[in-house]
């Protein structure tokens, strides 16, 4: 069975923490998950990958990116916004 959008951006950005996949809340920041800007920019780049679509992110400049990146559930919802955008 193929995975959700959300599973496999939980899973990404839990590869990242350093974490199981179960410990990543929705409503957390990825501060809170301890990751980096590094860990930021390689979790942008594997969420491409894994959904062949391109993320609107500056990583010299990610608080002015159109890409939300205020928690967990923000991530996810913006990623599915991208897939269903490149489905229509």
């Amino acid at each position: 069975m193929a995975q959700s959008v959300q599973d496999r951006v939980i899973a990404i950005i839990a590869e990242q923490a350093v974490l199981d996949p179960g410990d990543v809340r929705m409503d957390a920041t990825l501060e809170d998950l301890r990751v980096d800007s590094l860990g930021l920019v390689e979790s942008i780049f594997a969420i491409e990958e894994a959904f062949d679509i391109t993320v609107p992110f500056n990583a010299n400049e990610p608080t002015k990116s159109e890409f939300d990146i205020s928690s967990v559930g923000a991530i996810i919802r913006a990623v599915e916004g991208l897939v269903q955008d490149q489905k229509s």
